[in-house]
């Protein structure tokens, strides 16, 4: 009987696998969430020269935390029923928390540190202990119970971090890279073995939606900081002109993600031999691409803001051009993990991306931008006369 109450919360052949409107409302955290973690790289950016590293690597480390919150929320409402009430109490419970730690992030590294590190811990310790009570004697118990025990191990460090100021970075990077072992590793444990979620039964069109999903968050935070930005600068042509190649930067990312292997991820995931190792490796995939999305994002900032400042300073072309190659690459990852192949394209995109970083300090920032753009193009282009006239490509993946 114990048995039949738990396994009630998993998914079964009748589920929808459609994302619910309980996902999208959390989601919704995360489009504010994504917004603290650009400006506060646009903060790192303006901060004095020999604090900007250390700067930019916090703000990473605090934007992995998110990340990790969000991709365990997707596996769990791909797994388990999210109508059922303990599920929905899960989610709710947290988007409540990862509220907290969007609140907290922009001064996690002073005095909201121990809100943060709380906030991330209830969610990372108080979710599989409710699932692990929720499942009762079922047998899938067992995974839940390692991931309580391996994210219980994590709070130390996490909250000495957040108590113990001069050690926070270490620990707290520490703890992170502890968390995220856990995550690849499947929560080894003496004994009892690992449970990688590449062994797990998910639904794999719910899981493809959730990822295009977060995709598309990223991209409406980029439209946020273009808006936001442009409507508090001074009105120019150099300014407008900014504002348009930041839109179109922002189309052209869409378009790129979704030509043929972004339609066809969820088909790529159901007919998989084994649908979790697809799921997975997708999963650190949209991980760089949503952080390269955020990197491109700051650089529209920075381009409306001082669109005809002189010459380009070098650390503002790691996120006007760095951004879009570093899609790229994570774009061909994407591209091999649906395929087994790479279309020359990206590889040529992501060369001449790269080959812009040194010609940054002769061009102004909208000029960069501008040619940043042209490179995005290209690729759109080339993609469309690629496919033209052709049958949509079937999912071959080689995981």
């Amino acid at each position: 009987m114990a048995d039949g109450q738990g396994g009630a919360l998993l998914r079964g052949v009748t589920s929808s696998p459609r994302a619910t409107f309980l996902e999208l409302f959390f989601d919704l955290v995360f489009v504010f969430a994504l917004t603290r973690v650009s400006q506060r790289l646009i903060d790192d950016v303006s901060a004095n020269p020999p604090d900007v590293l250390r700067q930019v690597a916090q703000t990473v480390l605090l934007f992995l935390a998110l990340w990790m919150v969000w991709i365990l929320t997707a596996w769990v409402t791909s797994r388990y029923e999210p109508e059922r009430n303990p599920i929905q109490f899960v989610v709710v419970a947290s988007m409540f928390a990862s509220l907290v730690m969007a609140v907290a992030l922009p001064r996690a590294f002073a005095e909201r540190a121990l809100p943060f590190a709380l906030a991330y811990l209830a969610i990372q310790v108080g979710r599989p202990l409710l699932l692990t009570l929720a499942l009762r004697g079922h047998p899938r118990r067992s995974v839940t119970r390692r991931i309580l025990l391996w994210f219980t191990v994590g709070a130390v460090p996490w909250l000495l971090g957040a108590l113990l100021p001069p050690a926070q970075e270490v620990l707290w990077t520490l703890a992170l890279a502890w968390d995220y072992a856990g995550l690849a590793l499947g929560w080894p444990v003496p004994r009892r073995g690992a449970a990688r979620p590449s062994g797990w039964a998910v639904a794999g069109e719910h899981l493809a939606e959730r990822y295009q999903q977060f995709f598309l968050i990223a991209l409406g935070e980029t439209v946020l900081v273009i808006g936001l930005t442009f409507s508090g600068a001074v009105f120019s042509s150099h300014a407008a002109l900014a504002f348009t190649l930041s839109f179109l930067t922002t189309a052209l990312l869409w378009r790129i993600y979704f030509h043929r292997a972004g339609h066809v991820l969820a088909e790529a995931i159901r007919v998989a031999r084994s649908p979790g190792v697809l799921g997975e490796s997708a999963s650190w995939t949209h991980l760089v691409i949503v952080a390269a999305v955020l990197l491109t994002g700051v650089g529209y900032e920075l381009v409306i803001s001082h669109p005809h400042g002189g010459r380009t300073p070098t650390g503002w072309a790691v996120f006007v051009t760095g951004g879009p190659a570093l899609f790229l690459t994570a774009r061909a990852r994407f591209e091999y993990e649906i395929f087994a192949r790479v279309s020359r394209s990206r590889v040529v995109g992501v060369v001449l991306l790269l080959g812009l970083l040194p010609l940054a300090p002769l061009l102004p920032p909208v000029g960069l931008l501008g040619l940043s753009v042209a490179v995005l193009a290209g690729i759109a282009v080339a993609d469309t006369a690629r496919a033209h006239g052709r049958p949509l490509e079937r999912p071959a993946s080689p995981l």
